[in-house]
């Protein structure tokens, strides 16, 4: 890097603040922070789910598993994705849209407590926020070795300068500093990705061309869409679990959907971040499947070969541009999960630790919401510094295997929860699915896999857990029904647009439900 890039990339840092800070204005109580009061538009509800669910990890990790096996890594990632949100855009995102719009509930797992009780949402509430703090520090880990690639700062002095630049401006914003944050990073995501790619295509002139570049040694194999570790197991299990966690089970997805208008808004914005899905990944992906010709990685899983073909490739400026949109993926997807995380402490875990949080007002309320978004940011960045330590191994392991894993046990019951086929599920068939699937994670992941020789395959790690937690969810809830009027009041009110009997309004954790509303 140059003067050039480096005041590209303090440029964008700037901007991002200055969003942050204009976004302010628009932020004036609890729901402003945590869902713009639902008066997000659609098309920018879309682009921002589109966003949240990159990170820098598809530049490092991916580009790993592009470099080493070429296209499975579209096969197998994003196009998984793209289906499992065009699925819940009928599915999931109109349902979660009526938590906030007919519930009134500001937190994706504040509905727990009158769909199941007290017991379920806090188990749910706190084991989702200690993944998350992982998933975020996988994140951080991910921005800072590319950062550190190109400038040669340490990881930890990368991790603090993203850190803290994420922290300023979602903290003040709220979710609609997100959200336009997201749609400034997707333009550049945009600049940064068609540079990549034609600078790439005209490298190929002397591989064989766009097409003759397919036949080359280097590439032998790229062309297969389901190689090495990443077969048809592997396939389905990846869009089995990616229907719940890109449609609300991570959480920060599920506060799209709420924030726009209303249930027909919400599922618009899903289909749109569907096609994003589908249609944009192959433009950033094909640049990693030409890397082998390009450059030679000097890890063994290919990781810095997006970075060093970046160096190699793009001229001072642009260079400047592409590092901007790998922080513009992490630092979307981090700001927005630690609103998520921040509105599922506030609003579900600290009334029930605090008699004092049970009496926050609009603006105490909206202190805490602040202040927890940047705890939550210093843990996940503590969590980054460890990230290759022993116990985590390395960053794609952590997103894939840790995060994939684990997402199961905690969203099962709180998707599936939404659903009228699901009805005779309560808390107890939460809770059991929620716990054995843990002890599945933690049986399949470890003894089992210490005792398998080879291990355990990944799709097995990765499915396993949600797949237990799917089961006992079910079986549980028909040998065991719990379908109270109340809880069947609540699955109704977020079925339907109607009218219907008014049903009292879920308060945060701790507290006593409201007075019956009506519409």
């Amino acid at each position: 890097m140059n003067g050039l890039d480096w005041a590209v990339l303090i440029g964008y840092f700037a901007v991002m603040v200055a969003i942050g800070v204009w976004s302010h204005k628009r932020v004036d109580n609890v729901s402003d922070f945590f869902t713009a009061g639902g008066r997000m538009p659609w098309w920018l509800s879309g682009i921002s789910h589109h966003m949240s669910g990159y990170s820098a990890v598809m530049f490092t990790g991916y580009a790993g598993i592009a470099y080493t096996y070429g296209v499975t890594s579209f096969v197998t990632w994003s196009f998984p994705i793209a289906l499992g949100i065009a699925i819940g855009s009928r599915l999931f995102a109109p349902r979660i849209n009526r938590l906030r719009s007919r519930l009134h509930v500001a937190s994706p797992l504040e509905y727990l407590k009158n769909r199941y009780d007290l017991r379920t949402q806090q188990a749910l509430a706190w084991s989702g926020i200690l993944l998350k703090i992982v998933d975020v520090g996988a994140k951080w880990a991910a921005i800072a070795t590319l950062l550190s690639v190109f400038t040669g700062v340490s990881l930890n002095q990368g991790i603090l300068v993203t850190g803290a630049v994420t922290a300023v401006y979602c903290t003040i914003g709220g979710l609609w500093a997100d959200a336009l944050t997201e749609l400034g990073q997707f333009v550049i995501q945009l600049l940064a990705g068609i540079a990549m790619f034609v600078a790439v295509v005209l490298e190929l002139g002397d591989h064989g061309g766009f097409l003759g570049a397919w036949d080359q040694p280097e590439l032998k194999g790229h062309g297969e869409p389901l190689v090495g570790p990443y077969g048809t197991v592997f396939l389905l299990a990846f869009l089995f679990i990616k229907l719940f966690e890109y449609n609300g089970g991570m959480l920060n997805q599920a506060q799209r959907y709420m924030a726009t208008r209303d249930a027909r808004e919400a599922a618009r914005s899903a289909r749109l971040s569907a096609v994003l899905w589908l249609v944009w990944p192959l433009v950033l992906f094909f640049p990693m499947w030409m890397s082998p010709l390009l450059v030679e990685s000097q890890k063994a899983d290919g990781s810095d070969s997006y970075a060093l073909m970046t160096e190699q490739l793009l001229p001072h400026g642009l260079l400047g541009l592409v590092i901007v949109g790998f922080f513009s993926h992490t630092m979307a997807m981090c700001s927005s999960d630690a609103n998520a995380i921040a509105a599922v402490f506030t609003r579900d875990v600290a009334p029930v630790l605090s008699a004092r949080a049970r009496a926050w007002g609009e603006r105490s309320g909206l202190v805490a919401a602040r202040v927890t978004t940047v705890v939550f940011l210093g843990l996940s960045m503590a969590v980054a510094t460890q990230v290759d330590s022993p116990t985590f191994q390395d960053i794609i392991t952590v997103v894939i295997k840790w995060v994939a894993g684990l997402m199961g046990p905690i969203a099962i019951p709180m998707m599936l929860g939404l659903l009228r086929p699901f009805r005779r599920s309560g808390p107890t068939a939460a809770l059991v699915s929620w716990g054995m699937g843990l002890v599945a994670f933690w049986l399949v992941n470890y003894p089992v896999h210490w005792a398998v020789e080879g291990g355990v395959p990944l799709e097995y790690q990765v499915s396993i857990p949600l797949a237990v937690s799917l089961v006992l969810y079910v079986v549980v809830g028909f040998v065991k029904p719990e379908d109270t009027e109340e809880r069947l009041a609540i699955i109704e009110r977020v079925n339907s647009d109607g009218g219907g009997e008014a049903v009292a309004v879920p308060a945060p954790a701790g507290e006593v439900a409201g007075a019956p509303v009506k519409d």
